[in-house]
């Protein structure tokens, strides 16, 4: 009776460390995916406000800078 006890038990903590480490590579992959998809915003983002400040720069005229007005 004891060494059915003990393979039961074998197994289950088995199972629960299998069933562990997929739950955390999931997790991992999950936020790693979150932190691209940020990093790609966050360079889409700044890269258009680089563009736009340079548009808005181009765009002024003569010696004397002017304001554009929004």
């Amino acid at each position: 009776m004891n060494e059915s006890h003990f393979f039961r038990n074998t197994l289950l903590v088995i199972g629960g460390v299998i069933v562990a480490g997929w739950l955390a590579l999931w997790l991992i992959h999950f936020v790693f995916s979150i932190l691209l998809y940020i990093i790609v915003g966050a360079v889409v983002v700044g890269g258009g406000y680089y563009l736009y400040g340079r548009a808005k720069k181009s765009l002024q005229s003569g010696r004397m800078p002017r304001q554009l007005r929004r």
